[in-house]
């Protein structure tokens, strides 16, 4: 294990002021772990950089002696994303935390990777505009971590991910040179490295500035709330209201324990005794809205609910989105433990995959709650588990791996929003045949030649997924190209 060497210290402490640098194991503690806390490890060293260029300093003195680079942001990710290295430095963006430039007349706004995705919406807000990725972590998590993870939220169904509400990034490289990707325009010429960089998970640099699109806040938006006897029927309505032509702003599903649990903890008027719940939003034109709320009603009622309520005003409207975005912390307080899935399926297979998700908690002896993005098939079941008790964590992550390995076999994918980090590895050599992961090392490589950068994330190597037997294998064979070695 690589230790704190003198000359690297004495190194550091050059490079940043004195109260930006942490060395002590005490202040070391905070930072050992992401929003997945089953996995920690205390680094070598936290910088705090203020400024652009003591980060590029940062990153040449490591490039310099070698030690790896883990960027940090708010540390709300929920795959292990930011766990740091024993051998490594955490490199914390949560300093760069102001908003440089909200541009209506281009709607836009220019901000460090530190600002919280909400602070975003609030600081546009006067100008009737707002941004639309809403992760349910957003008023904590930071916008340079959505663009790690290529983040969503409750309305990316019809706004899209982080990715499609980007213009432009400044991105430092490991031996701290500044890139700038992308224009504060609608397109920029060349490949679109823009796309790259989103959800590459801190792999290909650090994100040191980013632009935003913002949007013009809707007319009137309407929430329709609409309960079911059983999960599958919910999850067939999903499908239907996409088949009638309807794109809602949001579409969400909560089972029955994620409905109590929400409604015990936020008060959000659900039905407690349903089997699942789907919250359907539409938003534009008043008229607009008021044709598709009665559209959906009618497909909802013909699909089976039970129920069928709209939201009556503004306030009814958030404290329905209330309780699903407070579901995480609500299902938190029914269970010593939890362990967050992250998966994406075709919307035809909800029904399926629901059920067969019921079947493997009755097989594992483990309790679930399922609230997810049910518009774009991206799944959150919750393992309720109990890591005390001898066993269980185990279960829950095999539990876990099953359920995404059920989502690649139904022509879906690992994950979705939560990227993976250290979590999904193992489940990702399920995904991609060995000529793919040769792909994305060598584009690891063109940025980060010596591998610096947040190593032994996110794309597993070719040895490890040939001795768990997972390799998903192109036309029988099982090639080994050699690749860099980091």
């Amino acid at each position: 294990m690589r230790v704190m060497t003198p000359a690297f210290l004495s190194d550091l402490r050059a490079a940043l002021p004195a109260n930006a640098l942490l060395v002590e194991a005490e202040a070391l503690r905070p930072y050992e772990c992401d929003g997945l806390s089953a996995y920690r490890q205390v680094p070598l060293a936290v910088c705090l950089p203020e400024t652009l260029e003591q980060a590029q300093a940062v990153l040449r003195v490591c490039r310099e002696h070698r030690v790896p680079v883990v960027a940090r942001g708010a540390g709300t990710g929920l795959s292990g994303g930011a766990l740091p290295l024993a051998d490594g430095v955490v490199l914390s963006l949560a300093r760069f935390n102001r908003i440089l430039e909200i541009d209506p007349d281009n709607r836009l706004a220019r901000v460090q990777p530190g600002v919280r995705n909400l602070a975003i919406s609030e600081a546009a807000a006067p100008h009737g505009l707002y941004y639309a990725p809403d992760p349910s972590s957003q008023i904590a998590c930071s916008i340079g971590g959505n663009v790690a993870e290529n983040s969503g939220g409750v309305h990316c169904l019809k706004y899209g991910l982080t990715v499609h509400n980007l213009l432009a990034l400044k991105v430092l490289t490991m031996d701290g040179e500044l890139l700038d990707i992308g224009l504060s325009s609608l397109d920029s010429p060349g490949y679109d490295l823009l796309a790259l960089m989103t959800g590459s998970e801190g792999l290909l640099g650090v994100v040191a500035e980013v632009t935003v699109k913002l949007l013009v806040k809707p007319e009137r938006a309407q929430v329709v709330l609409a309960a079911f006897a059983s999960v599958e029927s919910a999850g067939a309505a999903v499908a239907r209201i996409i088949g009638a032509g309807i794109l809602p702003a949001g579409l969400e599903m909560m089972d029955n324990l994620s409905i109590r649990a929400a409604e015990d903890f936020v008060h959000a008027g659900y039905p407690v005794e349903a089997a699942a719940i789907l919250l359907c939003e539409l938003d534009g034109a008043n008229a607009e809205v008021s044709e598709q709320i009665m559209a959906v009603r009618r497909v909802l009622m013909e699909a089976g609910a039970t129920e069928v309520r709209t939201a009556q005003d503004e306030a009814q409207r958030l404290k329905f989105w209330a309780g699903r975005k407070g579901a995480f912390p609500a299902v938190g307080r029914i269970s010593p433990d939890y362990y967050c899935m992250d998966g994406t399926i075709p919307r035809q297979h909800l029904a399926h995959v629901l059920a067969r998700i019921a079947e493997l908690s009755v097989q594992y002896g483990l309790r679930v709650a399922n609230v997810f993005h049910a518009g774009d098939g991206n799944l959150h079941p919750l393992i309720l588990f109990d890591a005390n008790q001898p066993g269980e964590m185990k279960q829950a992550e095999d539990f876990g791996t099953d359920i995404l390995k059920l989502c690649v076999e139904v022509g879906g994918t690992v994950t979705g929003e939560h990227g993976v980090g250290v979590e999904k590895l193992d489940a990702t050599c399920s995904q991609f045949s060995s000529e793919e992961l040769a792909q994305f090392h060598a584009v690891k490589a063109a940025f980060d030649p010596d591998g610096l950068l947040n190593p032994g994330k996110a794309v597993p190597t070719l040895h490890r997924c040939a001795e768990l037997g997972r390799m998903h294998v192109q036309g029988g064979n099982l090639p080994f190209p050699e690749l860099p070695r980091f």
